[in-house]
């Protein structure tokens, strides 16, 4: 296929190009001899009037291909094509023009792709550096890509249905190979790399992330990963540059399309983190990974988040009261989904949690769980009473059966007897004949309490029916009798401060004024 555009290409170039913004005119023997053999065509520009590196004028410029000459000239000719390459098409304003010069920048990429990838043991001097950096940068951080990844909110709408990818991506993807190849290649030296891959680049690379296309982020993320690997001089300040991000994205615009592949690459940070903890990394977990919980697009980040903070509870068991305590804070309230997300990742920072931390927070814990097993969503109480088949948080529920079992057997207890969903029924049933076996004489004294607070509340409710049935009459009377009036004090005198307030509006409602 390359064969067959090169056939296309003219044999000679145009009488005038453009390089560096100075008129030349090549020589005719020269362009004749360069011709044969399969030489390569190279573009060459015209800078725009604003400055950058956008397309304004293409002409042809014969290039040899880098396996076509002797070893001597190959690093000199890698570095034109590499100016060469910081030629950049729009291809979302103009899809269809311009279309054997972006096939030949193509071609053009993929050779110095080849050209990292093959090179031998040598180390690349600094200006193979300096140049590649300024390839990389004239591709990713140019206006065509950065108004791409800047849409509108209506123009993402609109591509949802057909995916937002960038259009620009067949030339994209080969620059992010080339960017990671460089990176990770063992001739790229880290002591003159760091010079050019500076924190600018580093902060320009992170602002990337936001984008739309999920090849691109995907990308960014295995770059991102190597950079932090291989720059220990850039690791704060990729942290802190991350934390600020997510700070952004949690208190201020709760919009942004990277946060997982953000999380992911941070998973493996944290995987890596010295132990004893640093403080920072502590404030870390509170200030950023627990906030991260309230968001309404959690599910979008939630399983590179849990993992995240997974690894903290395992790193140092002593945040487990910590972070169960930040779970219960950001609990949601009507949204199931979320509610089974909570209960997942409960269950796993359980199973990392010794008794001495369990027993700091199992009381809240327990009433939350509580309330999960109540839940009229059966998926909700499924996931709470599946809880019980966790061997290790069945064992921290068995040694403070004490504490817990008083607080979660009300709503196991209604679960068995009135709940709408038969699996819930029968989960519960199971559940309720391991707490009986394990321990059947604190279980009968909860079966006995709950039975007697259930048969005091059948009595105050009865009380209460006849009490109000009572203060119906006085009304209907209005209030004009002695005796009326007794009544309703003494009636009123039983009752609490806030029933008193309630019997005032209800009078008040009916225009017992007289009392």
């Amino acid at each position: 296929m390359f064969k067959q555009i090169l056939g296309k290409l003219p044999k000679k170039p145009s009488a005038k190009f453009w390089d560096n913004g100075e008129s030349q005119t090549p020589d005719n023997n020269n362009n004749n001899n360069n011709s044969q053999g399969g030489d390569e065509a190279a573009l060459s520009q015209r800078p725009s009037s604003n400055g950058d590196n956008n397309l304004d004028c293409v002409s042809l410029e014969v290039l040899p291909r880098l396996r076509d000459v002797s070893i001597s000239e190959k690093q000199e000719l890698f570095l034109k094509k590499l100016r060469l390459c910081c030629v950049v098409f729009d291809f979302a304003a103009e899809p269809q023009q311009n279309l054997k010069e972006k096939e030949i920048k193509r071609q053009t990429l993929l050779e110095v792709v080849d050209y990292v990838i093959s090179s031998g043991n040598g180390k690349f001097p600094e200006q193979v550096i300096q140049e590649a950096t300024k390839m990389i940068s004239a591709n990713l951080f140019s206006n065509p890509h950065q108004q791409w990844k800047n849409k509108t909110p209506e123009a993402i709408e609109v591509e949802e249905e057909e995916g937002s990818l960038n259009p620009s991506w067949p030339h994209l993807q080969i620059v992010y190979e080339f960017l990671l190849r460089i990176v990770a290649s063992p001739n790229t030296d880290a002591k003159i790399s760091k010079k050019y891959i500076d924190h600018t680049f580093v902060l320009k690379l992170l602002d990337l992330f936001d984008s739309e296309d999920p090849r691109e982020r995907e990308y960014l993320k295995t770059i991102l990963h190597r950079i932090y690997g291989r720059f220990m001089v850039h690791r704060p300040f990729i942290r802190k540059t991350m934390n600020n991000i997510l700070y952004d994205f949690i208190f201020e615009t709760g919009k942004h399309s990277g946060i997982a592949e953000f999380l992911e690459v941070l998973g493996s940070i944290i995987n890596g983190f010295a132990l004893p903890l640093k403080e920072e990394h502590k404030l870390f977990l509170t200030r950023v990974l627990i906030p991260l919980h309230k968001l309404k697009c959690l599910p979008n980040y939630h399983q590179q988040l849990s993992y995240c903070v997974i690894q903290f509870v395992e790193k140092d068991c002593k945040l487990a009261d910590t972070v169960i305590r930040g779970l219960l804070k950001y609990w949601p309230v009507t949204n199931s989904s979320k509610e089974i997300m909570f209960l997942n990742e409960l269950e796993e920072i359980l199973e990392a949690t010794q008794s001495t931390e369990f027993e700091r927070c199992m009381i809240p814990l327990s009433r939350q769980i509580a309330l999960c097993l109540s839940s009229s969503h059966f998926q909700v109480a499924e996931r709470a009473l599946y809880l019980w088949n966790n061997d290790h948080v069945s064992d921290l529920v068995r040694q403070n059966s004490r504490i817990i079992l008083p607080i979660v057997f009300p709503a196991l207890e209604k679960n068995g007897s009135s709940h709408w969903n038969q699996a819930v029924k029968n989960l519960t049933e199971n559940v309720l004949k391991v707490l009986s076996d394990t321990n059947p004489d604190l279980f009968e004294e909860c079966l006995r309490k709950f039975q007697e607070d259930q048969q005091k509340a059948e009595d105050s409710k009865k009380k209460n029916g006849e009490t109000w049935r009572q203060l119906e009459e006085i009304v209907a009377s209005k209030g004009h009798t002695s005796m009326a009036k007794l009544r309703f004090f003494f009636l009123l005198e039983q009752q609490t401060p806030k029933q008193k307030l309630s019997w005032m509006a209800f009078l008040q409602q009916k225009n017992v004024v007289t009392i």
